[in-house]
Formats: structure tokens, sequence, C-alpha cells
């Protein structure tokens, strides 16, 4: 008999943070835990690559920080041979046989890392203001716009960056597990000018 699995995310124990942290006219903030995420390495001129895009619905990004999309995923480029394909929640399974049918036998990886990492949504007028206070990426739209990611530190903290929307600043962070709770204090801390903390 097996037993029940039961996951639980990195920050149950900074929901209350998280909506403290928030101040509706400035900033919003959550958790979406439990998203798909897979890292995909794969040469990017190989047969392999091209099976992929046309099982996936989208043709992998070939340029840094460039993000693609169709109707329930996203692939962010990484590196010259890495992606991190993102689905919905709890959507791994289908993911991972989708790029491992269209891998065969091909030399790459297609590995699970959707526990690796906990998402945070970012978005709100002071969106930008609040990243930049710990993050050295230039966020002015005209260089960071909407479907661009990058790998950077935020708090010290390594990160991978989503911008949705730059015009009405909107935000992914991707965060290590481990650094998810130190993240959202920094995060807290951050904040605290928009809820009115300081004289």
């Amino acid at each position: 008999m097996m037993a029940d699995t039961y996951g639980e995310s990195p920050l149950v124990a900074r929901a209350d943070t998280l909506v403290a942290a928030a101040d509706p006219g400035a900033v919003r903030l959550r958790e979406l835990p439990f998203r798909a995420q897979v890292n995909l390495r794969v040469d990017p001129k190989s047969p392999a690559a091209e099976r992929i895009g046309t099982a996936i619905g989208v043709m992998l990004p070939n340029q840094g920080g460039e993000v693609a999309t169709n109707n329930d995923l996203t692939v962010l480029w990484l590196g010259p041979d890495e992606w991190l394909v993102l689905g919905p929640d709890h959507d791994t399974d289908r993911i991972l046989t989708l790029l491992r049918d269209a891998l065969d036998d091909d030399f790459g990886s297609v590995t699970d890392v959707s526990a690796h990492r906990t998402v945070i949504d970012i978005s709100g007028p002071r969106t930008r203001e609040l990243l930049a206070k710990g993050c050295s990426l230039d966020l002015h739209p005209r260089v960071f716009g909407a479907h661009q990611c990058a790998q950077t530190l935020l708090g010290r903290a390594q990160v991978v960056l989503l911008c949705w929307d730059e015009q009405r600043p909107h935000y992914w962070l991707f965060v290590r597990a481990s650094f998810a709770r130190h993240v959202v204090d920094w995060l807290n801390d951050a904040c605290l000018e928009y809820r009115g903390g300081w004289p």
C-alpha cells in the first residue's frame, strides 16, 4: 500500500507576511505554489529541438532572455542550450512525457524541477521600484519588457525574473525553496515605505 503524498509550499509559513507586505495601491504580492517547472537541455540546432517545439506548440527561444508562450506552456531561455518549461499547477507529468517523447534517443536531458523553486507573483505601480531596491538589472520598460526573463540576484538570493507586462508592471519571481522565506522577508521590509511605515 502506497502512502499518500503531501506537498507543502516553502512559503506556507510566510503566507501572512505576503499579505501584510502588500499595499493594493502600490504593490501586490502572492505565491503561486506548485507550478509545473521542467528544465530542458538540448542542442538548439538539433532535430530534437525542432521536434520538441512541434510537440509543445511553441519553438524554443533562441535569444538571451527571450520567452515564448502558447496556450498553457511558457518557455524561458536560461542559456544557449537550456530552457525552463512552465505549465499549469500539477501538470508536470504531461510536460515531461511531451519533452521526453520528442527528445527520443537524442542527446539532452529533461528534469522535473517543480520542487526546486516557488513563484512569487508581484504586480502594481511601484513594482519596478520595489525590485530595483535589491536587483541590479535595468528594469526600464525599454530594456526589460514583456515576455523577457533574466537570472539575477534579489536581496542577495539567486532568482529568475519574468516580466509579463511592462506597462502595468507584472512580474513572476522564481526563487529557490531554500531562499524563499528570506526573499519574502526582504520584500516585506522593502515594502515598508508603501505601507506608511516611514515617517
